[in-house]
């Protein structure tokens, strides 16, 4: 698959490479797994002079001799003298950048904790003596958000406030996976636009896995997904184990329940059988995976909470490749696809919500955006669009079949809304319906 977009996160990293001829600059690039980090970072610096350090779990003397020789062919510098561990490279390099400046990558940077956990403290020393001077233009990236959240973010580690530019790499927007599916299949539907957004939430290696793979369209998506040896099979272990450590099979069966619509709290401790109190805190806060959805214009101290899981593709794995794992177990896969195809629509009329949410908000015409219902469940609206400086809301019901829209039930939601909220005073009010013929 060819690279796409990416335009704006481009010339930002040109932007900081250009600042770093005059100041030393210590970008940290974050982002889930598989959104394209790396591609994106070696596609901004292409042929400028760059050191690429890929941080493995092996013994530090072995990775220092990766290292090693990556200097030696990129930099063309054959001895080192006495350098003999990173912190003693990293001096080096900081102190070679005053004369010649490049552009240093370390990569899967919290690999470190597991390595060389004093890498940190070495780093931030030469780091702080020679930045004055240096004109080195430092990248680091990873994957697993807690330890790089903890890295830079927690006041008690050493390169907590050294960074001089934070860059969070997010997901493809929906006018890029259009531009994708018609490179591909000029003759896509919007079920198949549906689907691929379902599946892959924009995260650019699975769009990469499917295109690649003659998946095409929603039925060759699920095909492709659910097969024999198919890499979406353990993506959600792969990624999230690591995450939480002995306690996943707790944070794991929580957010089964939030990918099957037992979203409250109270939902959520009654399928779990437990106070989930500090695992929901953790998820939302240390591990960027929940967020909190309140209808809008709540009180920040509202009780109606419902809990989403922010990534499409974990809410499908956790909704279907999870919860029928014992399926795939016995080798299950067409079982598995004639579940996931009954209960598609219901599924993936939700997500269709999402979609139009992150397109409106793509638009940027809006001030805010979000749903509202209320604590008894009468009054549900899906997406109410607000621009507060020019005085005008949107009411928007989201259906899949066109056909089952009804405007003027979602008139008298927004009515019932407007007497008990108090808000829009004096704001123009219009009313949509949104489906799959929409997208």
């Amino acid at each position: 698959m060819d690279f796409y977009n990416r335009d704006k996160e481009i010339s930002r990293l040109l932007e900081i490479q250009n600042q770093s001829i005059d100041n030393a600059q210590f970008t940290v690039v974050t982002g889930r797994r598989r959104i394209g980090k790396t591609h994106l970072l070696l596609q901004a610096i292409r042929n400028q002079p760059t050191l690429y350090f890929f941080v493995a779990r092996k013994a530090e003397s072995f990775l220092y001799q990766d290292f090693i020789q990556e200097v030696k062919e990129k930099l063309g510098i054959p001895v080192l003298g006495e350098v003999s561990s990173f912190g003693k490279l990293f001096q080096f390099l900081m102190e070679y950048s005053k004369n010649k400046p490049f552009n240093l990558i370390i990569d899967e940077f919290q690999e470190f904790y597991h390595v060389a956990p004093s890498v940190y403290s070495e780093m931030q020393h030469y780091w702080d003596v020679n930045k004055n001077e240096s004109k080195i233009n430092l990248i680091v990236c990873g994957s697993i958000f807690s330890l790089m959240h903890k890295i830079f973010e927690n006041s008690k580690e050493p390169l907590f406030g050294r960074a001089t530019q934070l860059l969070k790499i997010r997901p493809f927007e929906t006018h890029v996976l259009k531009e994708i599916l018609n490179d591909h299949n000029p003759s896509w539907g919007s079920d198949d636009l549906l689907a691929l957004y379902t599946f892959t939430g924009g995260v650019a290696k699975y769009i990469q896995l499917l295109m690649d793979g003659g998946a095409h369209t929603k039925q060759g998506m699920i095909d492709l997904i659910v097969q024999e040896d198919s890499p979406f099979l353990q993506e959600g272990k792969n990624m999230l184990i690591e995450e939480f450590g002995k306690e996943y099979a707790t944070y794991f069966t929580i957010l089964s329940a939030i990918a099957r619509g037992e979203n409250t709290r109270g939902k959520i401790e009654t399928t779990v059988n437990r106070e989930v109190g500090g695992y929901l805190t953790k998820m939302e806060r240390d591990y960027n995976l929940i967020s909190k959805a309140t209808p809008i214009f709540s009180k920040v101290e509202t009780k109606n909470v419902r809990y989403v899981t922010d990534d499409n593709f974990l809410t499908f794995w956790f909704r279907f490749i999870y919860k029928y794992s014992h399926i795939i177990e016995i080798g299950g896969f067409e079982e598995l696809k004639k579940i996931i195809e009954r209960d598609y629509a219901t599924f993936s009329g939700k997500i269709l919500e999402r979609y139009f949410y992150t397109q409106l908000a793509e638009e940027k015409r809006f001030t805010r955006i979000g749903g509202y219902w209320d604590r008894k469940g009468e009054t549900e609206i899906d997406l109410i669009a607000v621009n507060e400086l020019e005085k005008y809301a949107e009411f928007i019901e989201v259906k899949r079949n066109a056909s089952q829209l009804n405007l003027e039930k979602l008139r008298e939601k927004s009515y019932r809304f407007l007497r008990t909220s108090g808000k829009l005073k004096d704001y123009q009010i219009s009313y949509r319906g949104l489906s799959l013929n929409d997208m």
